[in-house]
């Protein structure tokens, strides 16, 4: 997995550093939405079932470099912001 080093950093906070990579490469190929931002890059959410939360993944324009990935609690499915 293509990462840039925002990620690696931001990954290190306690909120972040229990996300799993499975998880972040299942948001990649079977998102629940997608949606492309201005600047080009990709937003992908995908429901994580053992939290029971969303998780939301940021691709940079090539589609494939993980910029960053949260959980998500003001996503709402089908409202796109």
């Amino acid at each position: 997995m293509k990462t840039t080093k925002y990620f690696e950093y931001t990954r290190k906070r306690p909120d972040r550093s229990i996300i799993k990579n499975e998880w972040i490469e299942s948001a990649i190929e079977s998102p629940v939405e997608t949606l492309k931002q201005a600047d080009g890059r990709i937003r992908k959410w995908y429901y994580v079932e053992e939290t029971e939360k969303y998780l939301r993944v940021i691709l940079l324009e090539d589609g494939e470099t993980v910029h960053n990935a949260f959980f998500d609690r003001s996503f709402n499915r089908g409202i796109k912001s």
